[in-house]
């Protein structure tokens, strides 16, 4: 099997607290980390994942279009990944330890999080974006056929559709039926990842209003045009910082004690840029907006 490093683009960016340049240092840095918690953990599987993950994304893999999504695209599922990796290594830290089986389950998981927005190669009406509402359900479609195609083992299914449906903003965590403990901290990293990953990213503000765009397609209701989804953005992170204590365990804590023993810095840097880009928005949007006929033009294409 051919290692993925070796077939990941560079043109598309990670951002982190710690300069990687490209996809491929993301999955060294995920290796490394691992190994950190995890001695002799074997890769096959999730190496396998992240080949024919970074094939589906690109319009590679067979039966399926490219991602044609601009906010849920293969950056932000980077993203997730990572934060997936280290928060399984600051719990590792604080002796919550998973079966090597577990790890690599959450990490795929992370990987095929949002691949309910790729579109079947036959489905040429709009974009991904239409399954917003349901792109959760679709992507364990995905990862059910996925499994079965590549001969995984069949408990592999139920314990990632549950890590899965912790990436809902809705879903109570206490109603779904985890085989362990374990397997509830693990889905609640990966639902902490999903948020944090996508709203620490350094491209957060300029992406929102492409998130708008598949709100809009998909028919997510609430927002009247861009502007208004910038506006409500504080409150949103406001309410998923209520949700990572109440229905995520807290988890997110752990990525403080990943930060202090890995890199020497005695801060959470991923809250610190969630909390940087919130105060640039605030700054945006407490500015006054001119009127005049050239920035109005401007400004019409928030509308």
């Amino acid at each position: 099997m051919a290692n993925p490093i070796s077939v990941l683009s560079t043109t598309v960016t990670c951002p982190e607290r710690v300069s990687l340049d490209n996809p491929g240092d993301v999955i060294r840095e995920i290796r490394s980390t691992i190994l950190l918690i995890y001695k002799k953990f074997n890769f096959n599987q999730f190496y396998q994942a992240v080949g024919d993950i970074l094939k589906l994304f690109s319009g590679n893999y067979p039966g399926y279009r490219r991602c044609n999504t601009f906010y849920h695209d293969l950056s932000h599922t980077m993203d997730c990944l990572l934060v997936t990796a280290r928060l399984i290594h600051g719990a590792g830290l604080n002796g919550i330890v998973f079966t090597h089986r577990d790890v690599t389950l959450g990490l795929i998981s992370a990987l095929m999080h949002d691949t309910g927005y790729i579109q079947a190669v036959e489905d040429n009406t709009g974009t991904g974006a239409k399954y917003t509402v349901s792109h959760i359900e679709r992507s364990i479609e995905f990862m059910r056929k996925y499994f079965n195609d590549h001969a995984f083992p069949s408990e592999y299914l139920p314990i990632c559709r549950d890590f899965l449906r912790c990436t809902g903003l809705d879903v109570k965590i206490a109603e779904i039926k985890f085989q362990s403990r374990e397997h509830e901290i693990l889905g609640q990293i990966l639902g902490t990842a999903d948020l944090i990953g996508q709203m620490a990213n350094e491209n957060y503000l300029e992406k929102l209003p492409f998130l708008y765009d598949e709100f809009k397609e998909g028919g997510v209701p609430g927002y009247r045009d861009k502007f208004d989804l910038l506006q409500q953005t504080p409150a949103f992170w406001e309410m998923v910082k209520k949700r990572l204590v109440n229905e995520l365990g807290h988890v997110d804590r752990y990525l403080c004690d990943y930060f202090r023993v890995l890199r020497g810095i005695n801060q959470d840097l991923y809250r610190q840029a969630i909390d940087r880009n919130m105060e640039q928005l605030q700054a945006f949007l407490a500015a006054p907006r001119p009127t005049s006929p050239g920035i109005r033009e401007a400004n019409r294409k928030w509308a």
